[in-house]
């Protein structure tokens, strides 16, 4: 068996488990916020990684030439990055020095040293076309697989089709869907393997808690900042539980116990 399998092993192993043990905390743009890194950085994410969390979530876009990057908002330093090259946005370096990563970049330093976070890839939509988004898509999961990293990553989007472009090209993946509706049957119909709605979906439709977890939908929440929205979800034991604060999470876990 070689080293990639026995990571890979060692991966699903630990994530088995923490998928078991439900409000697996997903760090939102990695784990950031306390020690003031740049949202969906390197550091955040291995910040993410080394406070062993169960989950770390990021964001894709492409550039006009094609370049796979990690960046929230549509714009990087005013510039469009969907109409904007690579080397022109790799001028402007984040707050702490880092330049933007890329996807490989980022997916490399994701499976260092990393036997229990699951990377959480968000697939923006395209402003520009709904097929572009597809494309943009179907070019991360490569890149995942090139790296070895398929069974490390599972992928969300507010766009419907995105997901079911990358479902009909891999049928195991994990698959969750942002938007918020759809009943986690229709999700299911399509093989969508999660919901991952904001936390005010579920306390409008508290069915659909109770209708995922009998059609064995994941359950995912966010972004779960406050006390009384995270005990809200505790006690209602969701799959992941994604947040800007993942040590108050943890104390609020802690304090259920």
């Amino acid at each position: 068996m070689n080293v990639f399998k026995i990571s890979s092993l060692v991966f699903l192993i630990a994530f088995s488990s923490c998928h078991a043990q439900k409000n697996a905390i997903v760090a939102h743009r990695g784990a950031w916020k306390k020690n003031s890194l740049p949202e969906n950085s390197i550091a955040a994410l291995r910040h993410a990684i080394d406070l062993k969390l169960p989950g770390s979530e990021f964001d894709v876009w492409r550039t006009a030439d094609d370049s796979l990057v990690i960046n929230h908002d549509a714009h990087y330093n005013k510039l469009l990055i969907e109409e904007t090259n690579y080397v022109d946005l790799v001028k402007f370096r984040l707050s702490n020095g880092e330049k933007l990563p890329t996807l490989y970049e980022y997916i490399l330093e994701g499976i260092k040293n990393n036997k229990q976070t699951l990377l959480v890839c968000e697939i923006k939509p395209s402003e520009i076309s709904k097929e572009r988004g597809q494309k943009t898509a179907l070019m991360s999961v490569e890149v995942v697989k090139k790296l070895k990293a398929a069974k490390n990553t599972c992928y969300i989007s507010f766009d419907y089709d995105i997901l079911k472009a990358i479902r009909k090209v891999d049928s195991k993946t994990s698959l969750q869907y942002l938007e918020g509706n759809k009943s986690p049957k229709e999700v299911k119909a399509d093989k969508i393997k999660g919901v991952d709605y904001h936390y005010s979906v579920f306390q409008k439709h508290p069915e659909w808690i109770k209708e995922a977890k009998d059609n064995k939908i994941i359950l995912n929440a966010w972004t779960v900042n406050e006390a009384k929205d995270m005990d809200w979800i505790i006690d209602h034991k969701f799959d992941y539980i994604t947040t800007n604060e993942p040590e108050l999470l943890k104390e609020r876990l802690q304090a259920k116990k």
